[in-house]
């Protein structure tokens, strides 16, 4: 019975001893007034005192909302109220008088779930998400998954970031992408 404790503990020892890369913290979560547009957003636009041009407009691929009057605005990247000033600018440049323009995102884009989970894909995006929920709306976990550690790609970034999820709650935004990986016992 000995051998076998020490065995263990040898073990424990040397899966301790840092051959593993420990799981980077979790990125902080964006605050939705620093949250930026990009194609796959909707948007409700509404002009006071002016109904045919009030309606829900969607980003296009190339990042752009096509309105009435004044054709192709540059969204991407920009803030909503960013947005509602430059499309404020251009109707007040020979169309209308003092526009007042209001807009609000009513569907963000969709977050990616990969790997471990019960049905990988695209999903809905909502305020407040967290990687449990996220992993909720795929299935849940797999029986190989590995339930504590899982690797976070955010829309803006290039790399995925491993995050130990027993440091608590992780927010995801809105083109995150998550990818679940195995467990190894």
């Amino acid at each position: 019975m000995r051998p076998i404790r020490s065995l263990a503990a040898g073990l424990i020892v040397v899966a301790a001893s840092g051959t593993f890369a420990a799981p980077m913290p979790a990125p902080p979560p964006v605050a939705a007034t620093a949250y930026r547009l990009a194609p796959g957003d909707r948007l409700r636009i509404t002009v006071f005192g002016e109904e045919a041009l009030s309606g829900e407009y969607g980003l296009t691929p190339a990042g752009n909302v096509a309105f009435p009057l004044i054709g192709s605005v540059a969204a991407a990247g920009l803030s909503v109220e960013a947005l509602q000033a430059a499309i404020g600018t251009r109707l007040a440049a020979g169309y209308l008088k003092d526009p007042r323009v209001s807009a609000e995102v009513i569907a963000y884009r969709p977050y990616y779930i990969l790997g471990e989970v019960g049905r990988p894909g695209a999903f809905p995006f909502a305020i407040g998400l967290t990687v449990d929920q996220a992993v909720a709306a795929a299935g849940g976990f797999t029986y190989r998954a590995n339930h504590h550690r899982v690797f976070v790609r955010r829309a803006d970034e290039a790399k995925e970031v491993a995050i130990d999820l027993r440091r608590g709650p992780v927010a995801i935004g809105p083109g995150d992408t998550i990818r679940i990986g195995e467990r190894y016992f």
